[in-house]
């Protein structure tokens, strides 16, 4: 366990439990839980995990602030998705598509790195909020590529679609059908790009990048070309990002700007990684499937406690389900100014 977590023990147990809680849960997610929608959020979880690890590589392990992090995971899903809609369904649309969108992936990253990350962080920050917003607008106004902001609906391989069986039989109760097929396809790619970059971080390249961020001028005196690493960085986890847009496009079998590219997709992100405990990487497990599950059964929790509280006309009213985005971000709010370190630094006895 300590050489597959690459020495980076969560040093908690209760971390440790609740770790393997998560990973339990998104394991066995399509025989534990029933319904379409429950199978939805755990393999949105597993994106979002990887999703919000890449993005905790730039700014909890090497202090970059970007907002471009959306614009890869764009890619990413937009790289299979047109390949998959122009080339028919098959495993070679699908390697096609990606190997595109790792190679856009790439160039955009090197030239932001190479270009942008010698200036100031909050410069650095701006360039890349406008790159990101210039890609938005592109993919949303060349519609007859990318079918512009209705996007684009494409069918999968043969294996992934919702009618294929794998076997005649059922196990444990459900049929092994297209859709659970995608699902491990999707946890497992995750969970495997999760481990490879706990090794990254764990590494001597990890914790150069540790070393910048605490100190970049003591670095750079070490003889550290800081911007190389910086830029190495930003590459990595474009490409990340990248995968976890990819997968995310297998897994919904559409794109379209809303869902891959919308800034609020950004900041949902950032409070991933802000809540789960920056620096850490198991905070992005952590605050991933917390904010998922928050986002998707929040409103229904509220509309059942509402009940309750009818006849208390102002409770009544502040419970409705409709204000779910007000507890939401009330929720964070707290755990922010409580939980500094977040909630995987709290659980390790980090002082802010």
């Amino acid at each position: 366990m300590k050489r597959l977590l690459s020495g980076d023990l969560p040093r908690s147990r209760v971390l440790a439990a609740l770790l393997l809680l998560i990973l339990f849960a998104l394991a066995g997610a399509p025989f534990l839980f029933s319904g379409a929608r429950s199978l939805n959020v755990a393999a949105t979880i597993c994106v979002f995990v990887l999703l919000a690890g890449a993005y905790d590589l730039l700014l909890g392990y090497t202090g970059i602030v970007s907002f471009a992090h959306t614009m890869f995971y764009g890619i990413g899903a937009y790289g299979v998705g047109l390949a998959l809609n122009g080339m028919g369904p098959s495993w070679w649309s699908v390697l096609a598509g990606l190997l595109a969108a790792l190679l856009l992936s790439s160039l955009l990253a090197l030239l932001i790195g190479l270009f942008s990350l010698r200036v100031k962080a909050i410069f650095f920050a701006m360039i890349t909020l406008a790159v990101a917003s210039a890609f938005g607008v592109l993919a949303s106004q060349l519609s007859d590529l990318t079918g512009g902001e209705d996007g684009r609906a494409f069918k999968v391989p043969p294996l992934l679609q919702p009618e294929f069986r794998l076997t005649d039989g059922e196990f444990l109760g459900r049929a092994i059908d297209g859709r659970i097929v995608t699902y491990y396809l999707v946890f497992f790619v995750a969970l495997a790009l999760f481990l490879l970059l706990l090794r990254l971080v764990n590494s001597p390249f990890g914790r150069v990048l540790q070393a910048i961020r605490e100190n970049e001028f003591r670095a750079e005196a070490l003889g550290y070309r800081t911007v190389v690493y910086r830029t190495l960085a930003n590459c990595l986890a474009a490409l990340l990002a990248t995968l976890a847009g990819a997968l995310m496009a297998l897994w919904l079998r559409y794109v379209g700007p809303k869902t891959v590219l919308s800034f609020e997709l950004m900041t949902d992100i950032l409070l991933i990684v802000v809540i789960g405990g920056m620096g850490t990487l198991y905070g992005a497990v952590v605050g991933a499937t917390l904010f998922i599950l928050a986002q998707n059964y929040l409103q229904a929790l509220l509309g059942s406690t509402a009940a309750l509280f009818s006849e208390v006309p102002l409770l009544g009213r502040l419970l409705h389900p409709d204000r779910w985005l007000l507890w939401l971000g009330l929720l964070f709010v707290l755990s922010v100014y409580f939980l500094p370190t977040g909630i995987v630094g709290k659980l390790r006895g980090k002082s802010p």
